[in-house]
């Protein structure tokens, strides 16, 4: 038999951040719980800054019976001359039966004792409450607190507790709370609370008392609205998704409204004025042809027929922040981009402050330079001024402005693009979908930022563990890649470790480059195999990396590859003893076999040719399959004469050898 069952946990308002940064392990968590005591059913969970909400529409009134099966020791140990010894005594007390109730049972290697009993469902009810507590008890929002005389704790107070299985409330307890059928609407409605005598009765009546409760509704509502605006004013409205989810999580009645703020703020950089709505008042920017205008919308939770004193209080609000902008926006100007004060401030633990890391840098950077090629004077320019703006007041009131303030301050103190350019794209790439750096300066510049961070936090064991990863050098090793790729660089870690070592004492190098060729394996999207085998043609130039599992991977991944790898499967296995290290001659006097002689001369055609691009070569390369193979059927490689046999497997070797120019197609597997 099935009821629905409801369940809201009345809270005061919850933080959005944490508590979005746990929404999607919510349902997950709760589905455990459900699927752990036999009750696994469908569910929906809802919320609002004031209620978390499981609604199940058909939910079990009880477990189903079931059926549990004990073992316990074989029989010879159980049975001593015929009578019961500890171990059966024991095994009994455990099942809750007297020994003769015990039956046995084979299981292939000897009978066991076997007791087999019959388990009635517990009802439902008997086991909510627990499972609720348990459930509040899983979730993990960061920071919690306490509250009046408890000594448990929670990220906010609970205030109320319903669990109501059909129309009965289920009796528990959460925090000291008991079970009601009582709740809050809009505190703009009504202070005092509302009853409900059924699960349907709950929503009617949340609805009337100004609480929408389902979040995909309250943010169609924010996005309906801002449309009208827009329609209205002939403006475009910035939707930032994590603001945009950040308001429907402090909303229960959102409205989404329009403000302005004073025009003389427009001279600020755009990122300022955005991040500052965006970070202090939870405001989307407006836009209007292409550039910000001085409206912003806010998104109220206030239920009234009059939101003017809204707007106002909120442009109130909005002008000192923006003027602290403003004011430290000019004396940043005045005080220019400077270093010197980096050497107050410590980078890490070990490896001495920012003004060190620079300087470090600048090492990394100038060897680059020279590895690519690229002329020097704006890449150490850039590199010297790159973390100055960290000593400006705008960076220090939004760090997540650094690098971008230090280009504005760059641009109006007279540096040239290329200079002002890489300060801003420093930090790039910053995400899984961000932008890479413009140029080659710029890549530079980039690439020596996090191959430092990458050698100096590995030289102080500050390694990325498990999912543990604070300084993000995962994602700086996937930027390096990244960047090398985009910018055709030669980029060779091994060597630049090698050559800049002395710097970082204590650095292991062959665990920062184990560390470095595992991220490969999760950067590029191919067969693990194919990367392998590049990896194994002993390339350490990434570009190049890139350029041979682009070529080779296609092939790997068309229909008739199994037919190539079925002959070149042959081919690595008949020269596994082959030494490499030496060459391989091969002496046409001993061909015996037509076979021999057209594959030695397809090989050498093959070889003597230039190609524009591994593509083209390893065409060719297959290309000599039906050589191969018509050698295979035609030609007995493991001759008597031992002469004759090396030559034939030299020939074989050395298509090997020109594949594995490219890749040791031995390792590729499929």
């Amino acid at each position: 038999m099935n009821k629905p069952l409801l369940i809201e946990i009345g809270v005061e308002e919850l933080p959005a951040i944490p508590f979005l940064k746990e929404l999607n392990n919510i349902e997950k968590k709760w589905m455990d719980i459900l699927e752990k005591n036999r009750l696994a059913c469908e569910f929906d969970f809802f919320y609002t800054p004031r209620r978390l909400v499981l609604w199940h529409r058909e939910f079990a009134v009880a477990q189903e019976d079931s059926i549990v099966e004990q073992f316990g020791a074989p029989v010879k140990i159980a049975y001593k001359d015929g009578e019961p010894t500890g171990a059966a005594l024991g095994f009994a007390k455990k099942c809750g039966v007297d020994v003769s109730e015990l039956e046995t049972k084979d299981l292939g290697k000897g009978e066991v004792l076997y007791f087999k009993q019959e388990v009635k469902g517990s009802e439902a009810k008997s086991l909510l409450n627990d499972m609720v507590n348990e459930f509040i008890s899983s979730l993990s929002f960061g920071k919690s607190m306490r509250w009046g005389s408890r000594s448990d704790s929670f990220i906010r107070p609970i205030r109320t507790l319903t669990i109501m299985l059909g129309e009965e409330i289920v009796q528990g307890e959460l925090f000291g709370v008991q079970s009601s059928n009582i709740s809050f609407g809009h505190r703009m409605v009504s202070y005092e609370p509302f009853s409900y005598s059924f699960a349907g009765d709950y929503f009617c009546q949340l609805d009337k008392n100004g609480v929408i409760l389902y979040p995909d509704e309250r943010k169609d509502r924010i996005l309906s609205q801002m449309k009208e605006i827009e329609q209205r004013d002939n403006v475009k409205i910035e939707i930032d998704q994590e603001l945009l989810d950040e308001v429907v999580a402090i909303t229960e009645y959102p409205t989404a409204l329009i403000g302005k703020f004073d025009e003389e703020f427009l001279e600020l950089p755009e990122e300022v004025i955005v991040t500052s709505m965006k970070e202090h008042q939870r405001y989307f920017a407006v836009y209007k042809d292409g550039k910000l205008t001085n409206n912003f919308i806010v998104v109220s939770n206030a239920k009234t027929d009059d939101f003017g004193y809204i707007i106002s209080g909120n442009e109130k609000v909005l002008r000192p922040r923006l003027a602290d902008g403003m004011f430290f926006w000019k004396n940043d100007i005045k005080n220019g981009l400077c270093t010197e004060g980096l050497k107050n401030v410590v980078f890490v633990s070990g490896l001495g402050s920012v003004y060190d890391k620079v300087q470090r840098e600048e090492a990394l950077a100038t060897y680059l330079a020279k590895e690519f090629d690229v002329e020097n004077t704006d890449v150490l320019k850039a590199v010297s001024l790159a973390k100055a703006d960290l000593m400006s007041e705008m960076v220090y009131e939004f760090t997540e402005l650094q690098g971008l303030m230090g280009y504005y301050y760059a641009k109006i103190a007279g540096e040239n693009e290329n200079v002002y350019t890489a300060i801003k794209e420093q930090y790039l790439p910053d995400g899984e979908d961000s932008d890479l750096p413009s140029n080659k300066v710029s890549a530079i510049v980039a690439l020596a930022n996090k191959i430092d961070s990458l050698m100096g936090l590995f030289s102080v064991g500050k390694i990325p563990t498990g999912s543990k990863d604070p300084f993000g050098l995962r994602r700086a090793a996937a930027g390096i890649v990244k960047i090398a790729i985009e910018h055709k660089l030669p980029l060779d870690l091994t060597k630049i470790i090698d050559n800049n070592s002395s710097k970082y004492e204590g650095l292991d190098k062959k665990v920062l480059m184990d560390f470095f060729n595992e991220r490969l394996f999760k950067i590029f999207d191919v067969n693990p195999s194919v990367l392998k085998a590049v990896l194994g043609s002993g390339e350490t130039d990434i570009f190049e990396v890139s350029q041979k599992l682009c070529a080779l991977n296609p092939i790997v991944l068309s229909d008739n590859y199994k037919e190539y790898q079925a002959t070149f499967k042959r081919v690595a296995n008949i020269i596994k003893d082959l030494d490499f290290t030496k060459e391989l001659n091969v002496n046409e006097s001993l061909f015996e076999e037509d076979a021999e002689k057209e594959l030695f001369v397809n090989f050498n055609n093959v070889k003597s040719k230039s190609y524009d691009n591994y593509e083209e070569q390893l065409d060719a390369l297959f290309g000599l399959k039906s050589s191969l193979d018509n050698y295979f059927d035609n030609v007995f490689v493991n001759h008597e004469d031992e002469a004759i046999k090396a030559n034939r497997k030299n020939i074989i070797g050395l298509v090997y050898s020109e594949f594995k120019n490219i890749a040791d197609i031995a390792e590729i597997s499929i």
